[in-house]
């Protein structure tokens, strides 16, 4: 009879990779999370983690599975994250919610990021984006025992890091700011992909490091799902938070307007037949929740996994999972 298992008996991938004194420090804080919820009156929800949609955002990927449904074979696809069809729960009169499970994005591992991970995302109807980063800094504080974070606009940032005005920079001026030899011409590349550069380059490593920050306001290029400042057309209400090195959120008050969410949508679609990527069918059940009338509300996605590795010290994700994908 054959014997199962013993190479992994011999380099012990059985083992779980957390402690067992810190899985039960991650509940603890799971725990917390819920509690804090609780409080506000905000009611936990569950999402499908398969849909019949991806996104079509051009810098995520979703991971999909074929599925035989009667005669006909379709594709599903594990959310990235819950955001559309919670979407869905708000239009059809769900209120105030928050979602805390499974996430999936087809990238590669590293020590900040497992392609399964845990999502908290949630909704506050009547909230803008900065009643929202409140309550952010108000979970942080109770969760890691933070000091109230520091706030700064998206310019501001590059004004006091990278000491160059975005409102008037070209693309020869932002490339200059990043004073970095890239071996590939930076001239054939977008002028948000070298924004990006610059923050990931001069940015990040210089905010949030004795308390969280939030850089809000970004470009309106880079709104997402983000509705634009009525006074600031350029920019838009996004916000993200940083503490340690690592980014731990990134918010929205929510674009409701079901027309430039389509183009938005077909805006993406463009840009990943540029990039050589499939185009991705738009979400029509989300296009009909909005049509039929998003909630004026702010929402926010947090990670959870990030969260616990700056609350129990650790500097890999893996140290605070049960099995990272090398175990799994």
């Amino acid at each position: 009879m054959q014997d199962y298992g013993q190479d992994e008996l011999s380099d012990v991938l059985w083992r779980m990779d957390i402690s067992p004194d810190n899985l039960r420090r991650r509940a603890a804080i799971i725990a917390q999370i819920r509690h804090f919820f609780a409080h506000l009156d905000v009611l936990e929800v569950d999402v499908p983690v398969l849909s019949q949609f991806g996104v079509t955002d051009p810098h995520l990927s979703n991971f999909v599975t074929p599925f035989t449904l009667g005669n006909k074979v379709t594709s599903l696809y594990l959310q990235t994250s819950p955001e559309y069809g919670m979407k869905r729960m708000l239009a059809s009169g769900s209120g105030c919610i928050y979602y805390m499970g499974k996430s999936f994005r087809h990238e590669d591992a590293g020590h900040q990021h497992n392609p399964e991970f845990t999502m908290l995302e949630w909704y506050r109807i009547g909230f803008d984006d900065h009643a929202l980063m409140l309550e952010v800094d108000a979970l942080l504080q109770g969760i890691l025992n933070t000091e109230p974070a520091d706030k700064m606009t998206y310019h501001e940032a590059f004004l006091q890091f990278a000491d160059i005005d975005i409102n008037h920079a070209n693309k020869d001026d932002l490339i200059a700011a990043l004073a970095i030899d890239t071996h590939y011409d930076l001239s054939c590349e977008s002028i948000e992909h070298i924004l990006q550069l610059i923050f990931n380059l001069h940015i990040e490593p210089n905010i949030g490091g004795s308390r969280p920050c939030f850089v809000y306001d970004f470009p309106a290029s880079q709104a997402a799902l983000a509705r634009l400042k009525a006074d600031e057309p350029g920019y838009a209400h996004r916000f993200e938070v940083y503490y340690k090195g690592l980014e731990l959120a990134n918010g929205y008050w929510e674009l409701t307007d079901p027309k430039e969410q389509a183009q938005r949508f077909a805006k993406d679609n463009r840009y990943r037949n540029k990039l050589g990527l499939p185009n991705t069918t738009i979400d029509t059940r989300l296009m009909a929740a909005l049509n039929a009338g998003l909630p004026d509300c702010a929402g926010v996605a947090l990670g959870v996994d990030r969260l616990i590795m700056l609350a129990l010290g650790k500097k890999h994700i893996n140290d605070v999972l049960s099995f990272g994908i090398d175990r799994a």
